[in-house]
């Protein structure tokens, strides 16, 4: 039996290439194969940090009498979810037409043509409390697709017209939610909220950091229209806020959280966060040390910062491939003195973990998650002015444009998916990639003064614009997954967000941001088609779109946007950010602008030399046209809705910082 598992770029995949079981990889091939024997398809999807998923191949598919049944009967496809997530998103919605409470791993039984017609997730070797062994199942499928095959076609041809019926009427643009949707949302969350142990809901809990994102940002929503007021009190909005920090200090003295190498967790069995399960992700991570930089900013509080830094910490240490970016994720399983055990490095201390090997990484490198790192870390370095962690943003992103970045030239700009010790996938790279590594870029640019990145930036949102004659919102320009595609199966738009944005979010949040710079409308009016194609998931499910509504509520209201140039060869003018450059400390500006700047808490900020703001105007980026130092010292430039102050070199003189101010700045409109 030819092993075809065993050079595949997913580590989770490679875990799987000494089963008996004939494994093939994601390709047309396994179904062109099933076709010619007349069999079913099991597509079974996983990822490599999934207790279960490690579970169910101990159990069944490392079984040689299991695996020999599947092999007659059946073509099975091993699938990573991370890698493909598209294939994991088609799946996933039609085997919702069977199942609810859906996870992973996910085992889709489906005809030679692709369509669903049995799912489930993970199935014991032997019946337990009601529920059917693994080979029960596998001889269920065999006979229905051998005595009831018609039945059986027909029902995966209606489910699969149905969905994709749903995915042409999911891709349309309707209204946008305004701030009273927007408001009401806020107070479903809040409706939500475990009065006693912090976060939402029951059991299990996630730190969902897309929605703290949003309430986060609640008390800084404008006030100066009647739109705006309609969104509620500024109680109302402090409220949201206040939840979010309440929570971030909770998570961060829970068992969620590991207070040696810190990082989080994936998410807890127990409503007071206790029994982790013990996996850690990339995303959750980077989110995560994304709010606390924020937290730390709006309110100074110790604790605030000491989790960001240990986030940072986790990220830059342990997550840290040599020279290739950040792994995706850190299994739950562990081996401790031998013995297999689910979390058991977690419960040694920091001596006996050294005596302990490390939990596996999962080592797949995968653009968009990497994205959202590279600007966490930027972010977090320009706020607690720490060079080492613009190095690693740095470090990560001059890897990706180099091994992801195909064809980099303006109009012909592709992404990589995933690699692997340098090897890329030939998974498809999607929304999610574009945009999350666009908004990676544009932080590392505004945290850097490196104009390079905000341009490779703008090819990748340029690449998903749609064209002219397409009314609609952004596309991957690698297209869908062929195969989906082949089998009518490809998803016009996956909306899900929950743990992480979406990719239509992501995209539409670079695009956004790429408007605050260049004061280009093309960008802010395909941010805002975006959110309207989301206006109808996020208002019924706020809890799973968060992302969308804290982007949806940014729309809304003035950004203000804050840019000190100091002169070159100042203080601030430290060369391009590498690993082995020298400390150098931002903040000894006289005048304490570049302190100001790197504790402001709400929307854009950027501090740049002279030559540095030239550069970036003549790339046009208008934010930074004519923008200049003052008499040999440092200027701030405060704008709002593209319309600039008059620089100031006093620290005392820059407004308070919240973007809702009614007034309006004297001044120029940007690049005026």
């Amino acid at each position: 039996m030819p092993n075809r598992l065993a050079d595949a770029i997913s580590p989770y995949l490679r875990s799987h290439a000494d089963n008996p079981v004939d494994w093939q990889g994601w390709g047309a091939e396994a179904f062109e194969e099933a076709r010619a024997r007349d069999v079913p398809v099991l597509v079974s999807i996983g990822y490599s940090t999934c207790h279960w998923c490690h579970v169910m191949a101990r159990e069944s598919f490392s079984d040689p009498d299991l695996a020999s049944y599947l092999n007659e009967h059946f073509v099975s496809v091993k699938v990573d979810r991370e890698e493909h997530p598209d294939v994991d998103a088609a799946y996933l919605a039609a085997a919702s037409a069977f199942v609810g409470g859906l996870g992973w791993p996910l085992n889709v039984f489906v005809t030679p043509e692709g369509r669903a017609f049995y799912v489930g997730t993970y199935f014991p070797p032997q019946p337990m409390s009601g529920h059917p062994s693994f080979r029960q199942v596998l001889e269920a499928v065999t006979d229905a697709w051998t005595t009831r095959r018609m039945e059986v076609t027909e029902s995966a041809d209606l489910v699969a017209e149905a969905l994709a019926t749903a995915s042409r009427q999911g891709m349309t643009i309707g209204a946008r939610p305004d701030a009273t949707a927007i408001g009401a949302a806020a107070a479903t969350l809040v409706a939500q909220e475990d009065p006693v142990h912090g976060g939402f809901g029951d059991a299990p809990k996630f730190p969902v950091a897309p929605v703290l994102g949003f309430l986060l940002d609640r008390a800084d929503r404008a006030e100066g229209t009647a739109g705006d007021r309609a969104e509620g009190t500024a109680g109302d909005r402090a409220e949201g806020r206040s939840l979010a920090l309440r929570t971030l200090k909770r998570l961060g003295a829970s068992p969620l959280r590991d207070p040696i190498e810190g990082g989080f967790f994936r998410y807890a069995v127990n409503r007071d966060w206790s029994e982790p399960h013990y996996e850690r992700m990339l995303y959750d991570n980077a989110q995560l040390l994304d709010l606390y930089t924020q937290a730390w900013k709006l309110t100074g509080e110790p604790w605030a910062r000491a989790v960001a830094e240990g986030i940072a910490r986790f990220l830059t240490s342990v997550l840290a491939l040599p020279g290739a970016g950040f792994a995706s994720g850190q299994d739950s399983e562990s081996t401790v003195d031998g013995l297999r055990v689910e979390g058991g490095y977690y419960t040694l201390d920091e001596d006996a973990r050294k005596r302990q090997p490390r939990p596996a990484l999962d080592a797949k490198v995968l653009t968009g998650w990497n994205g959202l790192a590279i600007a966490a870390l930027a972010r977090a370095g320009f706020a607690f002015d720490d060079l080492s962690l613009r190095a690693a943003a740095t470090g990560a992103a001059d890897k990706l444009l180099d091994q992801h970045l195909l064809d980099p030239a303006p109009g012909g700009t592709r992404l990589v998916r995933a690699s692997t010790s340098g090897r890329v996938s030939g998974a498809q790279a999607t929304l999610e990639d574009y945009g999350m590594f666009a908004r990676g870029l544009l932080e590392l640019a505004l945290a850097t003064g490196e104009v390079r990145y905000a341009v490779a930036a703008r090819h990748l949102v340029d690449a998903t614009l749609p064209p002219a004659q397409d009314p609609l919102t952004f596309r991957a320009p690698n297209g869908a997954d062929p195969v989906l595609a082949a089998q009518g199966l490809d998803l016009a738009v996956d909306p899900s967000e929950g743990a992480y944005p979406s990719g239509l979010t992501a995209i539409a949040g670079a695009a956004w941001l790429l408007h605050l710079l260049t004061a280009e409308p093309r960008y802010l009016a395909a941010a805002k088609s975006a959110m309207a194609v989301l206006g109808g998931p996020m208002l019924a499910r706020p809890l799973a779109f968060g992302a969308a509504l804290r982007l949806s509520a940014a729309l809304l209201a003035p950004v203000e946007q804050l840019v000190v140039v100091s002169p070159d060869g100042g203080p601030a003018d430290t060369g391009p950010v590498r690993p082995v450059s020298p400390p150098a400390a931002l903040d000894r500006n006289p005048g304490g602008l570049l302190v100001a700047a790197r504790l402001r808490a709400t929307g854009l900020v950027a501090a740049v030399t002279e030559a540095q703001a030239k550069a970036f105007a003549e790339a046009g980026f208008g934010l930074f046209r004519d923008r200049t130092a003052r008499a040999g010292v440092a200027a701030a430039y405060v704008c709002r809705d593209v319309v600039c102050s008059l620089p100031v070199t006093d620290p005392a003189d820059l407004p308070a910082g919240t973007p809702g101010s009614t007034g309006r700045p004297s001044g120029t409109t940007m690049g005026a």
